[in-house]
């Protein structure tokens, strides 16, 4: 099943004003005071605004910044980056492909046998599926990605 994710007037009217901050005006939300940076369940993270799939749990780790961090996108078509030079710094900031949501940043000392990546992204960025719930969200294809757990 092919999902259009997009980015509508719609679903930004639906943001938080945390939510807009960090999808709309690159915000970063506050570090371990945010809905996902220690949620341990198994499913899916997609784009708060778009609905793009954008991460798994199976791909998620505790990197002791206090936020969700990743070693891989599911599907690196739906990731975007883009060269931030705000705040004095140089980094790499992650937005979604179809959504245009800024989701956080890229930086390169994540786990050595992971390849050494750390996405590290907003909550506020998000919307989490749970595994039990991937089918009837219409993420059913996506429930792969989890198999391997089960071995």
């Amino acid at each position: 099943m092919t999902q259009d994710y997009r980015k509508t007037a719609e679903a930004v009217s639906r943001l938080s004003p945390q939510q807009y901050a960090v999808t709309q005006e690159a915000a970063t939300e506050p570090a371990f005071r945010n809905r996902f940076w220690d949620n341990h369940d198994a499913g899916l993270y997609v784009d708060i605004v778009s609905g793009e799939p954008l991460f798994a749990s199976v791909d998620k780790y505790d990197s002791r910044s206090g936020w969700p961090s990743f070693t891989a996108p599911v599907d690196s078509g739906n990731i975007v980056e883009n060269v931030d030079r705000t705040y004095g710094m140089v980094r790499t900031e992650v937005r979604s492909a179809h959504g245009d949501s800024h989701l956080g940043h890229l930086f390169d000392d994540g786990p050595a046998e992971a390849g050494g990546l750390r996405y590290c992204i907003n909550s506020a960025a998000l919307r989490f599926i749970p595994l039990a719930e991937l089918e009837e969200q219409g993420y059913g294809d996506y429930i792969r990605l989890f198999e391997k757990e089960d071995k």
